[in-house]
């Protein structure tokens, strides 16, 4: 409750000057809750502050970035080097603070130092950020502390971190690459068809006889995208909006298209893969950390990115807390390919469950790899087959009463 209760608290950044033990004028900034927190976690520091005033922020946002997961990656693995180097938790917040580029990454890592001075653990503070910093990560920093191994789960989290944002960069190249083609040949249709398909019926209107068939088609289309262009794209916009909405509002909407996405071709057996990469990326490193696995199981559940497997994840949890052994949990939730299965079965007489898990995990990311760079080699003579009906069909059409006229002259 005390903890929910702070995190309301926002901290901010104050602008202070004073002077050392060794009476040298100090000049800096330090995030704090109020100016009396500040100034007293300066009298810890030796610090006889003389001048201390809230920092203005700027309108607008002006100066800040958005937060990514690359940040927080960056973060973890300086934190773990600092930290592995000898230099203590709050100078390595200082230092990797006040050297990162991003405004607002800069301010986050600030904050959490004035946090951690005041008396705060590390997973405290980092729990007042859970849109930075999610429950797998203040779960694993946590058992790191207790544990007195925090240096190395602050690696463990950049590495599994680098894992997941490159697994996740590999399926949006798979999905990226068809989608930008569509819609640039969705402009450059409607280019044709609102600007350069009316000269054309300026020229045929005079021509005085009769248009192929396939020239009158496009014709239409053309008179239909001038007249009704706006609604098209409204329609367009809203259909994608109302997709987007209903997608995060809608469990069931949302569990429906897992399930499909899972079933499509191709697409779905890289998305599979992935997901069973992330299960077991994600178990092996909380197991490495001394999480245990009746907990692990509901940080992984998230981390999957599919319902059907968050779904599966939660009961095999239910399971596992009865004492049903993991591999035969997994084998009942037939989601889990036999190989998968057999190296958990191995990993668990064997005592060494989490490297298990990492190989499983390493050879998926890599399975996930390949199966992406099939996929594109196999959409690009496809795309350029689309581009060529779409395209060429509008040119030939344009062209066909001009060969026509050419025939009968």
């Amino acid at each position: 409750m005390a903890v929910a209760k702070a995190a309301a608290i926002k901290a901010d950044m104050y602008v202070y000057e004073g002077k050392d033990k060794t009476g040298k004028v100090v000049k800096a900034e330090m995030s704090g809750q109020s100016e009396a927190l500040v100034k007293a976690m300066l009298r810890r520091q030796g610090i006889i502050p003389t001048k201390v005033k809230k920092k203005p922020k700027p309108l607008f946002g002006k100066g800040k970035g958005k937060i990514t997961t690359k940040d927080i990656t960056i973060f973890s693995r300086q934190l773990a080097t600092m930290m592995s180097s000898g230099v203590p938790l709050v100078q390595s917040f200082e230092i990797v603070g006040r050297g990162h580029e991003n405004a607002a990454m800069q301010e986050l890592i600030l904050t959490i130092k004035g946090d951690v001075e005041a008396g705060s653990t590390l997973a405290e503070a980092l729990g007042k950020h859970r849109l930075q910093f999610n429950d797998l990560y203040v779960n694993l920093v946590t058992a790191g502390e207790q544990a007195g191994i925090l240096e190395a789960i602050l690696h463990k989290l950049a590495t599994y971190l680098e894992k997941t944002e490159s697994l996740k960069a590999k399926i949006k190249k798979a999905l990226f690459y068809p989608i930008a083609v569509i819609v640039v040949a969705f402009i450059i249709t409607t280019i044709l068809m609102i600007f350069v398909i009316p000269q054309f019926q300026d020229l045929f209107a005079g021509f005085g006889a009769d248009l192929p068939a396939l020239t009158m088609f496009v014709i239409a289309c053309s008179k239909f995208f001038q007249a009704y262009w706006y609604l098209m794209f409204a329609g367009i916009f809203g259909v994608v909006y109302g997709f987007t909405e209903l997608k995060q509002r809608s469990r069931p909407f949302a569990q429906m298209l897992d399930r499909l996405s899972l079933k499509l071709p191709v697409v779905g057996d890289i998305l599979n893969k992935s997901a069973i990469a992330r299960f077991a990326r994600t178990l092996s490193t909380m197991f490495a950390a001394g999480t245990p696995l009746v907990e692990a199981m509901v940080s992984v559940a998230g981390a999957c990115g599919n319902v059907v497997y968050y779904d599966a994840t939660m009961r095999m949890r239910d399971e596992v807390s009865t004492g049903t052994q993991l591999q035969a949990a997994m084998r009942a939730a037939e989601l889990f390919p036999n190989m998968v299965v057999q190296m958990v079965s191995i990993g668990e007489e064997a005592g060494s469950l989490d490297q298990m898990l990492s190989k499983v995990a390493d050879f998926y990311e890599e399975e996930v790899d390949n199966a992406v760079d099939a996929l594109t080699s196999l959409l690009e003579p496809m795309i350029m087959a689309f581009l060529g009906v779409v395209i060429g069909g509008l040119v030939i059409a344009m062209y066909l009463p001009i060969f026509k006229m050419g025939a009968v002259v």
